[in-house]
């Protein structure tokens, strides 16, 4: 016989051997909880004896608890990482991290009106990417434009991550790509412009309205167009200077797919500066 064989023969008397007996409860006192009974049980395999009695129930369901609170925080905590990593990559300015539909300051019905324009947008986002719906929101600065666009990028995290960008860095950042020394061809960069889940363009009306500048912003959403991706604009500007900034080709576009949401009513700058001078 050999010695493998010897062994499995040991292994399989072991078994054979084993069993197992049940002992009658006994109280037992928890000096958290009180009185309860455990149940024991001999366990016998071979030569070894083992007895195993029950805990405390009360405690034995805390540490259960707890270790359901202890994975649930691991969890939450990979989750936040992974959500900040994401938000890095929304290129949302500073300022407007941490702006949500909960704080923003509603002192008007026409307020009031805009927050829910732009909280069933972020709530109605998937559908959003089906059609190109798209926003373009207008008021002059202060008035919480930036604050419900950055949002809306929150809240539609993690499952789509998009991103955003002013006017001229948007068209700055194309014409860098122009120069021989970048590592990021223009087809690249449109590319990725284009496929964004969501692209917020904001201080529309800023830059100085030459016809290159609005040839860029139309290729940008021209390709947003085709592909049926939301954006959403933000300006300073009324209506009918917002399309002689944009250009006729821009406004028509967006006004087929947008929703043009005003924000027209005094800054909270404004305000904000006459409580700190009134402290």
């Amino acid at each position: 016989m050999t010695e493998h064989s010897a062994k499995n023969m040991v292994s399989v008397s072991a078994a054979l051997s084993a069993h197992q007996e049940t002992f009658d409860p006994v109280s037992v006192v928890c000096g958290e909880h009180g009185s309860f009974e455990s149940f024991g049980t001999l366990y016998v395999i071979g030569s070894v004896r083992r007895e195993v009695w029950t805990k405390c129930p009360s405690c034995t369901s805390e540490e259960r608890d707890q270790e359901r609170e202890k994975r649930e925080l691991m969890a939450k905590e990979r989750s936040d990482a992974n959500v900040f990593q994401l938000l890095s990559q929304t290129a949302i300015p500073p300022r407007f991290v941490g702006k949500t539909f909960s704080n923003y300051r509603v002192e008007s019905d026409k307020q009031a009106k805009a927050l829910a324009v732009c909280k069933e947008y972020a709530q109605s986002f998937d559908s959003c990417l089906n059609t190109g719906a798209s926003l373009i929101l207008s008021g002059m600065p202060g008035t919480g434009k930036s604050h419900l666009a950055a949002a809306i990028l929150q809240a539609i995290l993690p499952k789509h991550v998009g991103a955003y960008v002013t006017l001229m860095d948007l068209i700055r950042s194309l014409r860098d790509t122009w120069r021989r020394d970048s590592t990021t061809t223009e087809s690249q960069l449109l590319n990725r412009l284009t496929h964004l889940p969501l692209l917020v363009i904001d201080e529309i009306g800023v830059q100085y309205g030459t016809d290159g500048e609005r040839a860029i912003l139309f290729d940008v959403l021209d390709r947003r167009y085709r592909e049926m991706k939301p954006s959403i604009l933000m300006t300073n500007l009324a209506k009918d200077d917002f399309r002689t900034a944009i250009g006729d080709r821009v406004f028509d576009r967006m006004t087929e797919v947008g929703r043009w949401v005003p924000f027209d009513w005094p800054s909270y700058r404004i305000q904000a500066r006459k409580e700190v001078k009134n402290a």
